[in-house]
């Protein structure tokens, strides 16, 4: 147990003194924190901006309706068209005008009006502006006031009093969605993540950990090592490390991710997709830990041990191969699954058991569907058992895997090798 807690306290003592390790995460918080706080900063701007432009007033709209006025005299159209306009754009300041269309034209190319809409009659109209942006909907908007108000006056002329008129038209529906299992809507954005981010923390501290262990032999400190230590103690003592360098990597940009939504959820609003992210349950948080940590030390371990077998740094990449194309397949057929969103299919099942495609199977499956306690006792008691039996086996491979150099050995090498040191 000395020997490592030696060996664990050594190897924390690399991954956080290590520029890469740190610049990485550093770089990651301040990534969300340009996320996070863009929208504030945008506010921040855009109020600026029309301060400077309008004097902090609203850009003015000009609505005309003097055809109207001309066919029905007296009937008020005007301003009805300024209200209803008034309450469809809140953005802008609705006047309503008589003056002719030239006078409109000069209005807005001087600066004294952002837009204008000439109302030519209950279903036709002509928009004016000077540089209409890609993203401008005035039209889609303008064209659903005046549909109200033609469906509004219809009925008027049919019968019904303006009271229900106002009624029937202003009436709102109200609906509300009672999910008897998982709602997948809800539980797709945070589940994508944490298959994404243990894809990303494997494939990264997996190919540290073979790096760290292949430098060692290529300098000939591990033959010191080994005779020091056993090769059981310095095999877990680096997987455990890496998978806490991980975790603390983790919480470090998780929790500033967190941190830094509470500061700005105002200016987020009703952001469906980013509130999902944030308020995943408790118990699921509990379940993507346990799966996460279970599925890294499987697979750093098996990075460990075959980094011990690769004599120089350059077959590291050759040698890790067949296990990240291993973890590949297993990512993508669990991420096609969450985007069919289908995750209780044969496939899925049977990889909900496999020790290499259970951590993200499995979990994706708890969060996106309902499955029995007993199939996620089992999965996790599999993962458990099969962590201890890779591991030891991984710390046989690295007890041999040290003392042999030259050509990278094939796995038939490797066994005769074990059979041989007991």
């Amino acid at each position: 147990m000395k020997q490592f807690r030696r060996i664990l306290s050594f190897e924390l003592k690399y991954y956080f003194k290590n520029k890469i390790f740190v610049g990485v995460t550093v770089f990651l918080v301040l990534l969300l924190a340009g996320v996070m706080f863009f929208p504030r900063v945008k506010e921040g701007f855009a109020s600026g901006s029309s301060e400077a432009d309008t004097g902090g007033a609203l850009p003015v709209m000009l609505v005309r309706a003097a055809e109207l006025e001309e066919e029905q005299p007296g009937t008020g159209r005007a301003e009805q068209l300024e209200r209803v306009f008034g309450e469809a754009f809140a953005g802008y300041e609705v006047r309503a005008t008589q003056e002719d269309v030239k006078t409109l034209r000069e209005k807005i190319l001087a600066g004294e009006a952002a837009c204008a809409f000439d109302v030519t009659g209950d279903t036709s109209y002509t928009y004016y502006v000077e540089n209409r942006s890609m993203f401008d909907t005035n039209m889609e908007i303008a064209g659903a006031v005046l549909q109200k108000l033609y469906q509004m006056r219809a009925m008027a002329e049919g019968g019904m009093a303006p009271e229900q008129v106002e009624q029937v038209m202003t009436v709102e529906i109200t609906g509300e969605a009672e999910s008897l299992g998982k709602d997948q809507r809800q539980n797709y954005w945070y589940t994508y993540i944490m298959i994404f981010a243990l894809y990303m923390v494997i494939l990264l501290y997996g190919q540290m950990v073979a790096t760290n262990v292949a430098t060692e032999k290529s300098s000939r400190t591990m033959e010191v090592l080994i005779t020091s230590a056993k090769p059981t103690a310095m095999m877990f003592g680096k997987v455990i490390a890496s998978c806490l360098a991980g975790l603390a990597q983790l919480v470090a940009v998780f929790g500033c991710a967190i941190l830094f939504y509470s500061m700005n959820r105002d200016y987020w609003g009703d952001n469906f997709v980013i509130s999902s992210i944030f308020d995943m349950p408790p118990m699921l948080l509990a379940y993507m830990v346990i799966f996460f940590i279970l599925g890294f030390f499987i697979y750093a371990f098996l990075y460990g041990a075959i980094g011990s077998t690769a004599s120089k740094l350059e077959d590291i990449n050759t040698s890790v191969m067949p296990i990240t194309i291993l973890f590949i397949i297993a990512f993508f057929v669990v991420m096609f699954s969450l985007a069919s969103n289908q995750v209780d299919h044969m496939g899925m099942l049977v990889c909900s058991y496999v020790p290499f495609t259970s951590p993200m199977a499995m979990f994706t499956r708890i969060a996106m569907s309902t499955v029995p306690w007993y199939e996620i006792v089992i999965s996790i008691l599999i993962l458990i058992g099969s962590v201890i039996g890779i591991g030891v086996l991984s710390a046989k491979i690295y007890r041999v895997g040290v003392l042999l150099y030259g050509a990278t050995p094939k796995p038939g090498a490797i066994l005769k090798a074990m059979r041989n040191s007991r």
